[in-house]
């Protein structure tokens, strides 16, 4: 469940929402959870209602659990891109529940692999799910299944979205995609490491103009220079890079390293903030409309934990979502242990980072001590008085 952003688009939206975001392997330690551990999983809906799914990692599982609360029994058919057959992008397979199900279709959407040849992908579903490494074989998925082998450069169209394929550099091959929608264009390029023309020329063709860009940004642009070279990956700076040649409107980092903490996130996105206006870390639950050409996102929200009403008076500072300082006196009056709702006269931005300076609470006449806190925002809404925004914040520190 999210928490809104102001809204008001028309019903004329493509929705994208993040299941799984972290690269390489999940991870599952406390330091990771803001931004979540699940391998890549997108879901992307379409103004006319066509259902894509972009990736197969272990937050496919996620979506598929979520999918089988909403339809119940009634049938699914949706499309789902495959951009390479590396274990964080197809492990998600045999936990998708809808596959086991006979009245629905799923339509996959990859390229031939010089290892495989033909069928690369069929070839991948059933070597994942042969003895003995899985209980159960293909056999047991009763739900319709057409795969489509896709080259570099195709075009072809679903029910209106217009659908690109590119080659990506990744070792064994990789692709990105552009959907583009009466709504908008959104491109998905994971799993690229800059440094060939050719190749860099053509993800900067392929996001151009790109309402939303999500992009491949595992590790530092020191790394990527150094110990990770030749690893297939990418960094914030060469994304911002891509973004600013190619005049991309929103960019998403994505693919994060499984050591990669929330604060590391955090720092990395807070960089490429300075560089770039438009930008966002991927996180599960976040979901992305896009309408009217503007892009609205709704952050998940904080996990449940023991909620405290009172008056707590309240020192806070940070950025406007234009990018100008602010400090503000205010009250806390809903707090819990992850973290606080505040109500601000200023409209921080989304993912950005506000300093709190609480009084502690103790008896009346007494010295009050000072608590400090550093709080990621993940709610903004209408506050109960007139240009006023309710906050919500978890604590990192």
């Amino acid at each position: 469940m999210a928490e809104s952003v102001r809204s008001g688009m028309s019903n004329k939206v493509a929705k994208l929402s993040f299941w799984g975001v972290r690269g390489s392997t999940p991870t599952v330690d406390r330091a990771t959870w803001r931004y979540g551990g699940n391998t890549p999983c997108l879901e992307l809906v379409a103004p006319d209602g066509t259902q894509f799914i972009l990736d197969c990692g272990t937050g496919l599982r996620v979506l598929g659990k979520r999918w089988a609360e909403i339809h119940g029994t009634n049938s699914i058919e949706a499309h789902i891109f495959v951009t390479h057959y590396h274990w964080d992008h197809i492990q998600g397979i045999p936990f998708f529940s809808p596959l086991y199900a006979g009245q629905n279709r799923f339509h996959f959407y990859s390229f031939r692999s010089e290892f495989l040849g033909r069928d690369s992908l069929k070839q991948v579903f059933e070597a994942q799910m042969a003895y003995p490494y899985f209980p159960v074989d293909l056999s047991a998925m009763s739900a319709a299944r057409q795969f489509s082998e896709v080259t570099d450069r195709d075009q072809f169209e679903i029910n209106g979205t217009r659908i690109t394929a590119r080659m990506l550099n990744h070792p064994q091959g990789c692709f990105g995609f552009r959907f583009e929608t009466s709504a908008g264009t959104i491109v998905y390029a994971t799993d690229n490491e800059p440094g060939v023309p050719k190749l860099d020329q053509s993800l900067r063709e392929l996001a151009a103009d790109a309402d939303i860009f999500i992009n491949d940004a595992q590790y530092t642009p020191e790394q990527l220079t150094t110990t990770r070279k030749g690893w297939g990956h990418s960094s914030w700076l060469a994304g911002v890079k891509v973004a600013q040649e190619a005049g991309v409107r929103n960019l998403v980092l994505f693919h994060h390293d499984p050591d990669s903490t929330d604060k590391i996130v955090d720092g990395v996105l807070r960089d490429a903030r300075q560089k770039f206006e438009s930008v966002w870390a991927a996180s599960e639950g976040m979901v992305m409309s896009l309408g009217e050409e503007r892009v609205e996102v709704i952050m998940p929200t904080t996990r449940g934990g023991l909620r405290q009403e009172g008056h707590f008076r309240a020192r806070v500072t940070g950025y406007t979502e234009e990018g100008r300082a602010f400090q503000e006196e205010t009250v806390l009056r809903d707090l819990t242990l992850q973290g606080a709702l505040i109500y601000l006269n200023h409209s921080p931005r989304l993912q950005s980072e506000l300093q709190v300076t609480m009084e502690s609470p103790g008896d009346e006449g007494q010295n009050h001590n000072h608590l400090r806190f550093r709080g990621y925002v993940v709610r903004l809404e209408p506050g109960p008085e007139k240009d006023q925004t309710a906050v919500g914040i978890v604590f990192t520190e």
